[in-house]
């Protein structure tokens, strides 16, 4: 059997070179799929019996909704919609009737950044046209609007001057913890619902998190991204682990920002300030190859934090449809790191499976994982993001149907303003890395990096 790099065929060519060759685009798809193959055994939710969206352990909930954007983005660079049935089923179940992806046998570890994940899922449907869902229930937009609506409604100003927490509920451990994935989760939403919808709202919910984000010091101002602080010392003393995924997910908010307003400059130095400060996750040697610095160098990564650089790459394949001016910065980036990854796709039974260090530009061995396989499709299909439409708009071809009120409790006629005042919130994502961590917020970073998020 083929290992994925033959199968692959990429090498580290002028950019101009490689989307010459259809030979090598068709090589891509077909690892691509192998990939995603491999992604989906690990998936028993469609199985008679099973719950649809759930992962068996060790994955955490968040990590299924991460998995289905992925194979939203699959089917949106390859046309092959074989996983799409799964995909609409786990979505629609996980989101429940209101669609705000808030299911009961969740509430022990639902965090806002795990809410935040499924609701991406969403988003992503809504602008890439996946078909609809099936049901009487909310379509894919409403969904995105329901989350953005409990998650608005959590802000809480008055610990560390603004901000969602880390947990939604409180008897959770983390509940006073302020993180920078939480926020920055609830930032992207809003983000992209503001270049979906028009609506401004979104937008001024965008600028109003991002100004947190740099005001509380979770983002610096050369565009370095920490993980969080605890709300009761007033986020006065900051955990300096960094993450790939919180830049990732700003990076992609500013570039939805900076298409909104129609190339505001403001968003362009963020969007652009934000991919630069990315350069601390790209090794020197081998060139430009993606890493997740706070845990390979160590080998400390837990269960989720494997997966974290593939939503990097996602968000910076995105950003060049979004925010055009960076398309140059990115893809070389993205296409060393494909190549590296596509190299360690020679483990397992059958000679196929990903490893964690693409550094190493070989498998070694080590755990066989969900998060692992996902991270390598991300960054392997994000080199065709020259091939596929820019995402949708309302405006512009999106077929989503919304529900500006989505989410609410309260379901009077009032409440589409709901999207159209400002309202105070308090929301968390549960990111599952630092779980247990909240209790300490001055423990040292490197304990953060090592104790695994929900345990």
């Amino acid at each position: 059997m083929k290992t994925i790099w033959q199968l692959l065929l990429i090498s580290l060519v002028p950019v101009q070179a490689i989307e010459m060759k259809l030979d090598d685009i068709a090589s891509v798809k077909k690892a691509c799929q192998t990939i995603a193959k491999n992604m989906v055994s690990y998936y028993t939710g469609y199985e008679p019996g099973d719950v649809p969206g759930n992962l068996p352990d060790p994955y955490y909930w968040w990590e299924a909704g991460a998995m289905f954007n992925a194979l939203i983005d699959y089917w949106a660079y390859t046309g092959d919609d074989q996983w799409n049935e799964i995909t609409a089923q786990g979505l629609v179940h996980q989101a429940g009737d209101n669609g705000a992806f808030m299911p009961s046998n969740q509430s022990k570890t639902e965090g806002n950044d795990d809410q935040g994940f499924w609701a991406f899922a969403a988003m992503s449907a809504a602008e890439r046209n996946f078909p609809k869902p099936p049901g009487d229930g909310p379509d894919w937009l409403a969904m995105a609007q329901a989350t953005f609506n409990t998650q608005a409604s959590r802000w809480d100003d008055e610990h560390c001057g603004g901000g969602l927490r880390w947990q939604i509920f409180t008897w959770n451990g983390g509940y006073s913890y302020k993180n920078t994935i939480s926020n920055g989760c609830f930032f992207n939403l809003a983000a992209r619902l503001a270049r979906y919808t028009g609506n401004q709202t979104y937008a001024d919910w965008a600028t109003k998190v991002f100004d947190w984000t740099q005001d509380v010091g979770f983002m610096t101002h050369d565009y370095l991204f920490y993980d969080g602080a605890d709300s009761q010392d007033n986020c006065t003393k900051m955990d300096r682990v960094q993450w790939t995924y919180n830049n990732g997910v700003y990076l992609l908010g500013a570039a939805a920002m900076y298409n909104f307003t129609d190339g505001d400059p403001r968003w362009k130095e963020r969007t652009e300030g934000i991919l630069k400060g990315a350069d601390v996750f790209f090794a020197d040697k081998p060139k430009d190859v993606l890493y997740e610095r706070a845990c390979e160098p160590v080998d400390t990564c837990k269960v989720d934090q494997r997966s974290f650089k593939g939503y990097l790459a996602r968000w910076m394949a995105a950003s060049t449809q979004l925010a055009p001016f960076t398309y140059n910065m990115v893809m070389p980036k993205l296409r060393a790191s494909a190549s590296a990854a596509a190299k360690t796709c020679a483990g397992g039974p059958n000679n196929n499976s990903c490893g964690l260090k693409w550094t190493e530009q070989k498998y070694t061995k080590g755990p066989l994982d969900i998060g692992l396989e996902m991270a390598a499709l991300e960054v392997i299909q994000s080199t065709l993001i020259h091939k596929i439409e820019a995402p949708v708009t309302r405006e512009d071809g999106g077929l989503s149907q919304g529900n500006p009120a989505a989410g609410s409790e309260d379901d009077r006629p009032t409440l589409p303003d709901m999207v159209t005042r400002n309202i105070s919130v308090a929301d968390r994502v549960g990111a599952g890395i630092l779980t247990v961590l909240m209790a300490a917020a001055a423990i040292s970073t490197v304990r953060w990096a090592l104790i695994d998020p929900h345990t």
